[in-house]
């Protein structure tokens, strides 16, 4: 490319580009992510930026002064055909942190890596850059004290009880997003131990996207709304993210976790949570092992539905934080175990052939178990949201004695960003000082002045050592239990922008959850894949993206072809050969019901003494009962929560009829169309949809007396998971055995094995 000719080359470009695509795409359909189409292969001839798109305008170019400088409004873009950093200097890589080593800790002098991860944190004023969307709430955990053998840290032994704040959020999606959108979740941990803060900082999902750090930066920006319209808003359902994790293969695993029903939790209280680094352990004995932290629900891993999952997105976008806060004030205190699988400390630090510092990758739990150390409670809600879940930071490097890091290349770059994010974020290095940040542990950090200081320090000598403050603060010795780093030995390397060659498997694991998955679930992999292709605008990605599933697996690929109307490509590399994981699969066992959500549809004709004992022993088993009438108030002497015209069937677990209630006066379609057809006049309308919605997601539902006309009605009666009896007390205790299961998956069998 002549470079002294930039504009000539681009429309050389963008012309060849159109040429290519004539006749293929219709030029007045919108939304074309970009002004040219990408091709399959990955581009790998240099070219200037592509120009804008013809809707597409920028401010005129002028001085600060408001003078005219004549230079067109692309000046003020990015130039040239090569990737630099701010300063200009052109970049060889910038998918690899300068390292000691393939597999040693990354190097300070990063320079790269540090203006990249810097700029990425500082990118979004005010809320997170990721995360944004949370809630919190403060908790308690009682150590079991059977980590002590592994570790030294206080807050494990036996009987020890530590005060915790956990925040739970999406990823992707502003603060103003939606709670049930299909995304990761994270499950960060706040463990106030008197040794010092312990911060946990968890995903519901035991993978990542990427292996190192520097990549963070990019993964983010190609699942963020497109830059141009801002849209789509927290979903990956775009051209940018499928573009991007189709040519980073090492992401196919933890977006195939996504795809599963893991991206679209039920809701905390029922999600799991994952470390998903490896982190070492050190004993009283300076013993070490590495471990994985899980945490696991009481109530087991369950998921919305699709549908669901999009009716709350308009219904209650706030669903996940309202079950969370409505659990807890009803005294169903959310519940965890926090568990560890252990690994000896190797100097290759893999096992049983998977390396443990590749942050795509799990141990499957029947290679290494999860063995119990904790449980976690949930029992208060914030009493200022802003102060307490929004203001609250998290940082990997926050350890007590007894936990260290290791050489994991995304956590390395973990332990700079989350600090650094802070900065802008809350105004300064003194975020500690938030109430919710402040450590329940003495601080003597020598640490001054500042944004937002508000210790007020005594003394005139902070620094070590001193004699003017008599020698305070003084550095603690083993006998104090100060922190150690583990002193690792790094192995003689060249710096080099490298992964070990063990990083490069990027599909045999992908292809051990995909064959872990239950029918149904798989059912559900292949709508979920079916649709995030299908919104995207460009037929190049898609195929891309297909050959990544035919090297997972044939029928995967197949499936989601001929949903999208596609040739399914061959692999290009050998099937690996792995046995499923039990423990990845959400369905086939059984769960306590303890807090589902109970709605009981009643009417002053149904039987409200049955109703009145059925409510009673919804509360005995810990459950929440929500009567549903045709009108809000009291329905005989019991206290109404939804009416036909507020209550919908995706706040509840299960559907229980106490009667077939005809139309209530509201019931008409010009004032709402969930009301439905006029001629719907045995039963009012909107109890009916609430019926079809419950049975096509799978719940289990129950009726007794005039209830049992509303099954008929609705055409669901004797099917699966559908249960009839003559008291309210009979019903209920067959569909809390049903309940146990979550869903009734038998309801709907499916086409794939």
């Amino acid at each position: 490319m002549d470079s002294s000719k930039p504009a000539k080359a681009v429309k050389d470009v963008v012309e060849a580009a159109a040429e290519k695509v004539a006749g293929v795409l219709t030029p007045d359909v919108p939304g074309a992510p970009g002004s040219a189409p990408p091709t399959v292969e990955e581009p790998t001839t240099p070219h200037d930026p592509l120009p804008p798109k013809a809707e597409q305008g920028a401010p005129e170019t002028r001085t600060p002064t408001g003078a005219k400088t004549g230079a067109p409004t692309t000046a003020n873009g990015q130039q040239g055909a090569f990737l630099t950093t701010s300063q200009g200097a052109r970049l060889r890589d910038t998918d690899h942190s300068l390292k000691a080593g393939p597999r040693g800790p990354i190097l300070l002098q990063d320079h790269h890596f540090r203006e990249k991860i810097t700029h990425f944190d500082h990118e979004r004023i005010p809320e997170r850059v990721v995360h944004a969307r949370g809630a919190g709430a403060h908790g308690l955990f009682t150590a079991y004290g059977t980590a002590e053998k592994v570790t030294k840290a206080g807050f494990l032994k036996k009987g020890r009880e530590t005060e915790v704040f956990v925040r739970f959020s999406t990823v992707l999606g502003s603060r103003g997003s939606a709670d049930t959108v299909r995304d990761t979740r994270g499950f960060a941990t706040k463990f106030y131990t008197d040794e010092g803060t312990f911060d946990l900082v968890a995903n519901n999902m035991p993978v990542f996207f990427i292996q190192d750090a520097i990549k963070f930066p990019d993964i983010i920006h190609a699942a963020k709304p497109h830059p141009d319209r801002e849209i789509p808003q927290a979903q990956s359902a775009h051209d940018t993210f499928w573009d991007f994790v189709s040519l980073h293969t090492e992401a196919q695993h933890h977006t195939m976790w996504n795809m599963s029903d893991r991206g679209i939790p039920r809701s905390y209280r029922t999600m799991e949570g994952f470390g998903v680094h490896t982190f070492r352990l050190v004993n009283a004995a300076g013993e070490t092992v590495l471990v994985k932290f899980h945490w696991k629900p009481k109530l087991g891993v369950h998921s919305l539905t699709w549908e669901e999952a999009q009716l709350l997105g308009g219904i209650d976008p706030d669903f996940h934080r309202r079950d969370l806060y409505d659990a807890i004030e009803a005294g169903a205190y959310p519940e965890w175990e926090l568990g560890i699988q252990v690994f000896p400390d190797t100097p290759e630090e893999t096992f049983a052939g998977i390396d443990l510092l590749d942050p795509t990758k799990i141990v499957p739990e029947e290679l290494a178990p999860v063995q119990p150390i904790g449980r976690l409670t949930l029992n208060r809600t914030p009493t200022n949201f802003f102060a307490e879940t929004e203001q609250v930071a998290f940082h990997l490097g926050h350890l007590p004695p007894g936990i260290d890091v290791t050489n994991d290349p995304l956590l390395q770059g973990r332990l700079f960003s989350y600090v650094d994010t802070q900065l802008t974020r809350l105004g300064g290095p003194n975020f500690s000082q938030i109430p919710i940040n402040r450590p329940h542990a003495p601080v003597n950090d020598m640490l001054r002045d500042g944004f937002h200081q508000h210790a007020v320090h005594a003394g005139v000598a902070p620094y070590r050592p001193n004699s003017l403050d008599g020698g305070n603060p003084f550095p603690a010795g083993d006998d104090e239990n100060a922190f150690v780093d583990v002193p690792v030995t790094v192995a003689e390397a060249p710096k080099v922008r490298a992964n070990p060659v063990s990083f490069d498997d990027h599909y045999s694991q992908v292809r051990l959850f995909w064959l872990s998955m239950s029918p149904v679930e798989k059912e559900h992999i292949i709508r979920a894949y079916t649709f995030e292709l299908g919104k995207c605008y460009h037929q190049a990605i898609k195929e891309r993206q297909l050959q990544s599933l035919a090297n997972i697996d044939p029928v995967l690929c197949a499936e989601i072809a001929t949903g999208l109307g596609l040739p399914a490509p061959q692999p290009t590399v050998p099937l690996a050969d792995v046995p499923p994981s039990p423990a990845l699969s959400q369905v086939g066992r059984e769960w306590p019901s303890d807090g589902r959500m109970v709605g009981i549809v009643v009417d002053p004709d149904a039987d409200l003494d049955g109703v009145g004992q059925v409510r009673r022993a919804v509360f005995a088993a810990g459950m929440v009962p929500l009567l549903i009438a045709p009108h809000g108030g009291l329905v005989g002497d019991l206290p109404v929560q939804r009416t036909f015209a507020t209550g919908r069937s995706v706040e509840f677990d299960v559907l229980l009829l106490a009667g077939a209630s005809a139309p209530a006066p509201d019931a008409i379609p010009a004032r709402e169309a969930t009301a439905g057809a006029a001629d719907s006049a045995a039963v009012d309308p909107r109890v009916l949809l609430m019926v079809e919605e419950c049975w096509r997601h799978a719940k289990a539902i129950g009726a007794w007396g005039g209830g049992v006309t509303v099954l008929e009605r609705a055409g669901v009666a004797g099917t699966p998971g559908v249960v009839t009896g003559d008291s309210g007390a009979e019903v209920f205790t067959a569909v809390q055995r049903l309940l146990a299961a979550h869903r009734v998956w038998e309801r709907f069998p499916a086409s794939v094995a």
